[in-house]
């Protein structure tokens, strides 16, 4: 069940933020803030990751979620957008669920948790559209997780917070399967089935958005609201990078890749914006538009 939102002062302008899982998105969060005047602290396990972030104006904090904490700062805004890396031996609910609340448990004040989740929360729905109203029935560990993690933020001292279900994140260095199409790969999926994406630009702008909004909902669908069909999509991207058309088999085990297609409107509607990229068309084409 969605609790009701609690409706918290905006952020004040510049302010202080805390980003756990500076990386593709949240590096990009934290440019935006850093650009704003906010001072920003983010958490990584990574020592070089650490001088990285220095590097780039951030202050690290050197710590792993999946461990002790030492004690953190003071923020008006913390955002989660943490990575699961696989040659970890933490297991995702070790970091999204056990992770994510020795996170709250150790923050001081009362910060606005902005949690970045995914559409995967949905599983498979045959095709049908999903919002923030459909009932999740997750069906793979990593839905699973993100799912009793949105659960737990809602309980949590901190809660609800707002949880954000991201679609598919593409953009610079990030097109999904592009590397199968070069190799020819049959790509594991129904060609006919709805994909779901958001530029990770717009993704961060949503963050930013949120976490200014004097009184967001708890929970936000975040797309493009665009859904297209996998074989519109990777054609496209195959035409534009000279791969091969591409092949596909649908009797292949799948470990992504449901069929849904994601409404986005209530997250739009509230922010009073429009993505910067209305479809993954228009993004793809910018990504990869000829240089003079």
């Amino acid at each position: 069940m969605i609790p009701a939102p609690i409706p918290l002062p905006p952020s004040t302008q510049p302010g202080c933020r805390l980003i756990v899982g500076c990386g593709y998105l949240g590096s990009r969060v934290a440019q935006r803030w850093l650009a704003e005047g906010s001072s920003v602290w983010a958490i990584t396990r990574k020592p070089t990751r650490a001088h990285e972030l220095a590097a780039a104006g951030l202050q690290p904090i050197l710590a792993d979620v999946a461990g002790p904490l030492p004690p953190l700062p003071r923020v008006d805004t913390m955002f989660w957008a943490v990575g699961f890396d696989r040659s970890a031996a933490a297991t995702h609910r070790d970091i999204h669920v056990t992770g994510l609340q020795r996170v709250l448990d150790t923050l001081p004040g009362s910060p606005r948790i902005v949690f970045s989740s995914s559409t995967g929360v949905w599983g498979d729905t045959a095709g049908e559209s999903v919002n923030e109203q459909t009932p999740a029935h997750p069906t793979r560990e990593a839905g699973l997780t993100l799912l009793e993690a949105e659960q737990m933020l809602f309980r949590h001292r901190l809660g609800p917070g707002v949880a954000l279900r991201f679609a598919g994140l593409y953009g610079p260095d990030r097109l999904p399967r592009l590397e199968d199409l070069r190799a020819g790969v049959p790509l594991a999926a129904d060609p006919d089935s709805w994909l779901n994406l958001i530029h990770v630009d717009d993704a961060a702008d949503v963050v930013v958005r949120i976490a200014a909004h004097p009184a967001p909902q708890p929970l936000y669908v975040v797309s493009d609201g665009m859904p297209v069909q996998r074989r519109e999509w990777y054609g496209h991207l195959a035409s534009l990078t000279g791969c091969p058309i591409p092949s596909w088999d649908v009797a292949a085990p799948r470990t992504r890749g449901a069929d849904k297609r994601v409404d986005s409107t209530k997250v739009w509607r509230d922010l009073q914006a429009t993505p910067h990229y209305p479809d993954a068309f228009c993004g793809l084409s910018a990504i990869l538009k000829p240089r003079a």
